[in-house]
């Protein structure tokens, strides 16, 4: 048995720079957080030389030709692995459609754990490209690069998207003290709606590609990356917040769907109770929110948005192998 344990991510400023039809014209960044809420998957080998797969359904097969989940399909593909094993995965929250990066998580914790079975340590940025290169390449997946990296190398980073293809992962340096009170006043909620990214995402890539506007508005998030990267290094964490408001006013404006009523009026109850900032995770439409406020406002915030809050950490690791007994 072998088991991975890989991370889901907060995304704060420049999600949707990420997508290939903007950051290969302008370049992109986004600035992002792995949390302490995983997604686990095991392998271990199957006597009968059979494929059987549990996630969401079950699947029993004999060749890697009938599986029916494209990602472990293609992930199998690339690891020129042929049968003979059981795969299952596990969350630590309902994570499909809540905008934190479920799926690329979920393909990067696959191709860890494949890898370990066949006996390679492989590097966080093997992980990351070969997670883009099966959800965006082989499965034709609409979305961008931030969520493999996040999940592969964990950590609070600036992630940089250049115009050939490269990406570079920085770490945001800080004071452990203040990086521990940004921590502590982020405040998050689960709207209890589930949605799929890839409509939003093919729309706002379509839109970003030719409407200018909507070009500049994506430029203005980048730069708000970088600015929120070296407000963060000065200590001023407050900054955060309103870094947040604008970016969330900005991602709004992108295309239609990502946010809604209910979401605009959690949103303006959060602010209204002492929030300096926030946004919606993910694409739109769903998912989790997240406040920055003072400890001392949380309460009144809980109960003018009146959603079920849920606690998030920072997780300073990507993925990696939490269990190794091969046989």
């Amino acid at each position: 048995m072998i088991i991975s344990q890989t991370p889901l991510r907060m995304s704060f400023v420049g999600g949707g720079s990420d997508l290939p039809a903007y950051y290969r014209e302008h370049g992109g960044a986004v600035l992002s957080t792995a949390i302490d809420k995983y997604v686990y998957v095991s392998i271990n080998r199957k006597f009968d030389g059979g494929i059987r797969l549990a996630y969401s359904k079950t699947e029993e097969v004999t060749s890697i030709d009938d599986i029916e989940h494209e990602l472990v399909r293609a992930a199998f593909d690339i690891r020129g692995m042929r049968g003979g094993v059981e795969i299952t995965t596990t969350a630590d929250i309902p994570s499909r459609g809540t905008g934190l990066g479920s799926s690329s998580t979920f393909t990067v914790g696959l191709l860890n754990v494949l890898s370990a079975y066949q006996g390679a340590h492989v590097s966080p940025e093997y992980l990351a490209k070969g997670s883009c290169e099966i959800e965006i390449e082989r499965c034709g997946q609409p979305i961008g690069k931030q969520d493999q990296y996040a999940a592969a190398y964990g950590g609070l980073n600036l992630i940089e998207f250049h115009q050939d293809d490269r990406v570079s992962v920085s770490p945001v340096i800080m004071r452990s003290d203040l990086r521990e009170l940004l921590e502590q006043r982020i405040i998050v909620f689960y709207t209890g709606i589930t949605r799929s990214a890839s409509a939003i995402l093919a729309n706002q890539s379509a839109e970003t590609g030719s409407d200018k506007v909507k070009q500049a508005a994506l430029r203005r998030m980048v730069e708000l990356t970088y600015v929120m990267r070296d407000e963060l290094g000065r200590g001023n964490i407050d900054s955060f917040g309103h870094i947040l408001d604008e970016n969330w006013a900005l991602k709004k404006s992108l295309t239609a769907g990502i946010s809604s009523a209910d979401i605009d009026a959690w949103y303006t109850a959060a602010m209204g109770a002492g929030a300096l900032g926030g946004k919606l995770l993910g694409a739109g439409q769903g998912g989790f929110m997240m406040f920055y406020a003072p400890r001392d406002r949380h309460e009144d915030i809980a109960n003018a948005v009146g959603l079920r809050q849920v606690r998030f950490g920072f997780e300073p690791l990507g993925s990696r192998i939490l269990f190794y007994s091969p046989r």
